[in-house]
C-alpha cells in the first residue's frame, strides 16, 4: 500500500469524517455550511475537511464570498473508490470500526416504524450466486451516491446505506 492510500484510509477511519464524506456526495459545501449541518464548530469541520481534502478524499469544487472573505467548497468524488486489496489489516479494522459506530449513531437516527433491512450473514453459497450478488450491491452503492441530493432538498429522503459484502477465508 502507498503512503497516499495510507493517508486516504486513515482520512476515512473517523465517524465525523464518514458523515462529511456522506454528505459531499450529494453536494459541495463550505466548512461553515458542514459546521451548521454536523451540528459542530466551523474550526472542527475545517479540520477535518483538510483531513479529508490532504488525503485526496475531497477536491475543491469552487468558492464563494462570504463576508468579504472567500470560503472554499469541497465535494467528495464518490465514484474513485480505493481497491480493498491494497489495504492493510490494521487499516481496515480502524475503519470498519467506524463504519460500526456510524452505523450505531445512523441507527438511533431512524426514522421509527419504516422498513429496515438488517442482516448478518456469513454463509456458503456457490461462485455464480456470489458474482450476482456483488453485482446488485455495486449497482445499489452507484445508484444511492448518483443519486444523492443535499441534505434536506425539497423530495428527498434521509436514508442510510452501509455495505460490508467480501469473501471470507475457509476455515482451516
Amino acid at each position: 500500500m502507498t503512503s497516499d492510500e495510507t493517508a486516504a484510509l486513515r482520512a476515512t477511519a473517523h465517524p465525523l469524517r464518514l458523515q462529511i464524506l456522506s454528505i459531499l456526495t450529494g453536494a459541495s459545501m463550505s466548512a461553515a455550511e458542514l459546521a451548521r449541518e454536523l451540528g459542530t464548530t466551523q474550526a472542527n469541520a475545517s479540520y477535518h475537511l483538510r483531513v479529508l481534502a490532504q488525503a485526496g478524499e475531497v477536491v475543491p469544487d469552487g468558492e464563494e464570498s462570504i463576508r468579504g472573505g472567500v470560503a472554499k467548497r469541497y465535494r467528495h468524488h464518490w465514484d474513485q473508490v480505493r481497491d480493498p486489496k491494497t489495504m492493510s489489516q490494521n487499516d481496515h479494522a480502524q475503519h470498519v470500526r467506524s463504519m460500526g459506530q456510524e452505523l450505531s449513531r445512523r441507527w438511533s437516527a431512524r426514522k421509527p416504524r419504516t422498513k429496515a433491512v438488517l442482516s448478518d450473514a456469513e454463509m456458503w453459497v456457490e461462485p455464480e450466486t456470489w458474482a450476482r450478488v456483488m453485482a446488485l450491491v455495486e449497482d445499489a452503492y452507484g445508484l444511492i451516491h448518483a443519486s444523492a441530493r443535499p441534505p434536506r432538498s425539497d423530495g428527498t429522503v434521509h436514508v442510510n446505506l452501509q455495505i460490508a459484502a467480501f469473501r471470507m477465508e475457509d476455515p482451516s
